[in-house]
Order: structure tokens, then C-alpha cells, then sequence
């Protein structure tokens, strides 16, 4: 059967992030075709579970600080920084993208031609350093990363009180890996969505949504 084999590059949330597809005839084994079917499954129940109950995003910090005594990333940070010039970029890139002229859009290539990918790469790696050199004053951003630290893992939030956006990720042990996506489903339910986020399926809804079915 034919199925779809995807390439990422990068990371994810970031518009460095390379999505490569191209249809292969691959035979799935059966253990795919019921992961994938339980997945569904997941997601049309949580998708039944969404509704619009948001929090503005200082209070979703706020009670995240209560509750579990956030780190702020000092913005001297190359961590930091990272984080800013990647933010930078998505955000011209939707609300911007004029600045980047032909940069703006840069067309997938043939996964099956190394060059042209390579090419891809060094084109976005242009674009990036490109966005890194626009006057902050033509995107304008109030971006802070926090930290929870617990046991052998850590949480990482990202927000940008300007343009609303939150982003949260985790990394630990085995022991506390459940724990921390427990704590980060939390506070994305306490981020919630708009009836707006839940009509037009905006990114906040599809975050909540892939949370919900992480658990």
C-alpha cells in the first residue's frame, strides 16, 4: 500500500523546520496500521473534550509560578537568544512577510534529489541569518523563556506577551517523563481557546489538541 514517509529537520515549532513528503509504496506493518487507528481514535475523543474556556497568558505564567516556581532564562543567554531570533522569524514569516521578500517562500524540493534538499537548507539557513538582521523595531516582541525544574527533568515555557503565543516542551528521565507531561497538558488546558482558536482550528487549538492526545 502507499503511504506518505516525512522527513523533520530542526525543530519542531521553529520555520526552520523542514516537512519533506513524498508518497512511497511502503508496507506498513500491522502494529503501524493499529497505532495509527488508536490515534485516530484518541483524537476525535479529545477533539469531543475542547472547549473554549481561555486564560490570558500572564495569568497562565502567573499560576504557573504559584503552583511550580518558574526559572527565568536570564536574556544574556545563547538559550535565550535562540528562542528570540526563531520566534522573530515565525512571526514575520506570518505577519511580515514582505520583509523577506523572495525569501518568503521557498519551494519544498524533491526529497529524492540530495541537492536540492541541501539547497533548501542553505536557503533557509539564509533566511534565518537574514531575520536575525531585521531591526527588532519592525517586529516588535516581548518574548520570555521560564524553567520548572523537577527531580531529573525540566520544563521549558516560552511566551511572548505581545503576540499571545506559548510554547512549552520537556525533557527528563524515564521517572518523571509522565510527570512533566502531565504538568504541560495542565497548563495548556489552563491556556484553553477561544471560540474563534476552535472554529478556524488555529494553532493554540491544534496544540491543546495534540497534548490531549499525548496523554
Amino acid at each position: 500500500m502507499k503511504t506518505e514517509q516525512v522527513s523533520i529537520k530542526g525543530e519542531a515549532d521553529g520555520p526552520t523546520s523542514i516537512f519533506l513528503a513524498r508518497k512511497f509504496p511502503i508496507k506498513q506493518p500491522l502494529r503501524e496500521h493499529i497505532r495509527h487507528f488508536m490515534y485516530r481514535c484518541r483524537r476525535k475523543r479529545a477533539e469531543k473534550t475542547i472547549r473554549a474556556n481561555p486564560h490570558k497568558l500572564k495569568k497562565v505564567i502567573a499560576y504557573a509560578d504559584a503552583k511550580y516556581h518558574l526559572t527565568e532564562v536570564p536574556k544574556t543567554e545563547e538559550r535565550y537568544q535562540e528562542h528570540y531570533l526563531g520566534t522573530k522569524e515565525s512571526l514575520i514569516l506570518k505577519h511580515r512577510p514582505e520583509l523577506f521578500g523572495s525569501m518568503a517562500r521557498i519551494q519544498r524540493p524533491d526529497v529524492m534529489n540530495k541537492e536540492a534538499v541541501m539547497e533548501m537548507c542553505r536557503q533557509l539557513q539564509r533566511r534565518s541569518e537574514f531575520a536575525a538582521g531585521i531591526a527588532d523595531s519592525e517586529m516588535p516582541m516581548d518574548l520570555h523563556v521560564y524553567e520548572i525544574h523537577m527531580g531529573g527533568g525540566i520544563i521549558e515555557i516560552v511566551a511572548d506577551y505581545r503576540w499571545d503565543l506559548l510554547a512549552i516542551s520537556f525533557t527528563g528521565n524515564k521517572k518523571v517523563m509522565r510527570k512533566l507531561q502531565k504538568i504541560t497538558l495542565e497548563l495548556y488546558l489552563y491556556y484553553g481557546v477561544t471560540e474563534e482558536d476552535i472554529k478556524n482550528r488555529t494553532e493554540r487549538y491544534r496544540t491543546l489538541l495534540i497534548s490531549l492526545c499525548s496523554r
